[in-house]
């Protein structure tokens, strides 16, 4: 891959931005940290000279660069030609694989959340399954890259899992037969009573005005009244930063929407209103944003947006907690850094590091029979390893709040099949709003 389709792709992807080697700053590194240095090239020559197998230069190499970027953040990481690849197929939105977002804890690799219509989402992968073993091989303590390359693959071929679902006796053993993951960042209904849905699936190219036509639709749909809006982020990992602040944009007409600080120069920055559209839409209509614990990154500036101008209820379940951005700094024409470099914040200047964006109104999803099971071992920012700390000091009380039994949520997903409500969270935000109207204080006091 050459450099500019690398330079092509960092426009499009989240929170990336292009950066040059600092060759002064390399001269100050050399005299300032010489003998670390030193021990480095020391350890490299002794495993050269006395490691029981020849080992290959460019292994040790690498291993020295990943030991350095784990030593910093989940976040941060080398990329070669095949991951800068995989940065054009998460820019275009399709590839042949099972449709998971997954990361790497303790060796393990754990499933944030399977794509909404996913091979993976129709085989019954959860959100907090950890993946043992990729057609009977164990991959634990193995390659993050490589265990994701094994479960891509040519559309209508089979790959068996392993999983250990936190909770269950038995591991898990499915067969998921890949697909085309034709990712559709945005989705839209519209529901009883002229109320909309609007679900973004993730931040990818185009977002902003998919958003708009969607709207466009419903209105159409609801001949040209709508009653009600509901925007679906739940489960949506983020993407575009530029696509954020321009969904954003969609619903403000004033005011901050988000902004980064960092500490090299030129890492601190804000973004307004008013950039993208001009205006509004759903100026009038009473609008509630849906987020859970998969709700990362892009999602949470927008519901942070949104949140702090009193635009929308924020409705369901704390966010993840990624509030980082990560700028690609390149190392020739196949190589780069990808390395968190400023923490973003609210308009309130509220940091969503570790902490996340907290609901206005928590409502769980109680039509999940696994919801209490997969709670306890639920990923957020906060639990991987090496995680920035929030500089605001988050306490633990503030998040044990959002396991507190609330008395208005006692049903069972059983008892709620019976009532025909597959999705509590959705089927309370709809009825939230049918008891809306549009002069209501509630939402925009």
């Amino acid at each position: 891959m050459k450099l500019p389709v690398v330079a092509r792709s960092l426009a499009l992807v989240t929170a990336v931005a292009m950066i040059p080697i600092a060759t002064a700053g390399m001269a100050q590194v050399d005299s300032r940290v010489a003998p670390e240095f030193a021990k480095l090239f020391a350890t490299y020559q002794r495993i050269q000279a006395s490691y029981v197998d020849e080992v290959d230069d460019e292994k040790l190499i690498r291993g020295a660069i990943d030991g350095m970027l784990a030593s910093l953040d989940p976040h941060s990481a080398y990329l070669d030609g095949s991951d800068l690849e995989r940065l054009e197929t998460l820019i275009d939105g399709n590839y042949s694989g099972l449709g998971l977002s997954v990361v790497m804890e303790d060796g393990a690799v754990k499933v944030i959340s399977p794509f909404r219509g996913s091979p993976a989402e129709k085989a019954g992968i959860k959100a907090g399954d950890f993946i043992t073993h990729l057609d009977g091989k164990l991959i634990y303590g193995g390659d993050l890259d490589e265990a994701v390359q094994q479960m891509r693959g040519p559309a209508g071929t089979s790959i068996n899992l392993t999983i250990f679902r936190p909770g269950s006796d038995e591991p898990i053993e499915t067969s998921v037969t890949r697909g085309v993951i034709e990712l559709e960042p945005v989705t839209y209904e519209v529901k009883d009573g002229k109320i909309g849905v609007i679900t973004v699936n993730e931040f990818s190219r185009d977002v902003g005005a998919d958003v708009f036509a969607a709207w466009n639709d419903i209105q159409r749909e609801a001949g040209g009244r709508v009653n009600g809006l509901v925007l679906d982020l739940r489960s949506n990992p983020g993407g575009s930063l530029d696509e954020a602040i321009a969904l954003s944009d969609l619903f403000l007409d004033e005011g901050r929407i988000v902004s980064q600080r960092g500490r090299a120069r030129g890492e601190s920055m804000s973004f307004d209103a008013e950039t993208v559209y001009r205006g509004q839409i759903a100026a009038d209509v009473p609008l509630i944003v849906l987020i859970d614990a998969g709700s990362a990154s892009a999602s949470e500036i927008v519901a942070g947006a949104l949140q702090d101008h009193r635009r929308a209820l924020i409705m369901g379940e704390r966010s993840f907690g990624k509030g980082s951005v990560q700028s690609l700094v390149p190392l020739g024409p196949d190589a780069a850094l990808k390395l968190t470099t400023a923490r973003y914040y609210t308009p309130s200047g509220h940091s969503v590091q570790e902490g996340g964006i907290k609901p206005d109104i928590r409502v769980p999803q109680l039509s999940d029979p696994d919801m209490e099971r997969r709670r306890k071992y639920q990923l957020r920012e906060s639990d991987l390893r090496g995680h920035l700390i929030n500089e605001a000091d988050l306490k633990d009380d503030d998040l044990e709040n959002d396991i507190r039994q609330d008395p208005r949520f006692t049903q069972t997903a059983a008892e709620l099949e019976e009532q025909g409500i597959e999705d509590f969270q959705l089927d309370y935000a709809l009825k939230t709003l049918r008891r809306t109207t549009p002069s209501s204080v509630a939402l925009r006091k």
